[in-house]
């Protein structure tokens, strides 16, 4: 885990001075703070956009009973943004090592996100011809909470 920690750290490190190799023991010294924290703006599909796309496709392939089928999402579009995004490496409670700690976005806000069809085809590429529905989310999400990994 602490390995994972040195990679976090190598933007830093670089900045500081000359980059070179830690061993075992140096690496246990060092002390991350804070680990890191982002933010994320993503726009997918952007209609509004000069070249834009009008018929993109996010399909998920299934194979049963000698048969491929897709769920096709057709048009995947919208805008996400998110901030407060946290990773670092923390010490267990238990004593039984380090662990990764994702910290959960503070806040998410969703502009005009989702799909303009969803079908099941057995040819991702052919044209879609029926319509389980869409998805079309505007609004805000406020998280708190880790997601954590840890090695046994």
């Amino acid at each position: 885990m602490k390995r994972v920690l040195c990679l976090l750290l190598w933007a830093s490190v670089a900045r500081a001075g000359e980059l070179r190799a830690l061993d075992d023991a140096e690496l246990a010294k060092v002390i991350g703070g804070d680990g890191i924290s982002f933010a994320a703006h993503v726009v997918l599909n952007d209609p509004t956009l000069v070249g834009a796309v009008s018929d993109s496709r996010l399909s998920l392939g299934f194979s049963g009973g000698g048969q491929n089928r897709y769920i096709v999402f057709k048009n995947v579009r919208g805008t996400v943004d998110m901030f407060t995004v946290n990773l670092g490496v923390q010490t267990r409670s238990d004593g039984g090592g380090d662990y990764i700690a994702i910290g959960l976005p503070g806040y998410v806000r969703y502009t005009n996100f989702g799909f303009e069809s969803l079908s099941v085809q057995n040819d991702p590429s052919a044209p879609v011809t029926g319509n389980l529905g869409s998805i079309n989310i505007n609004g805000t999400v406020s998280l708190q909470g880790q997601v954590r990994f840890w090695g046994h």
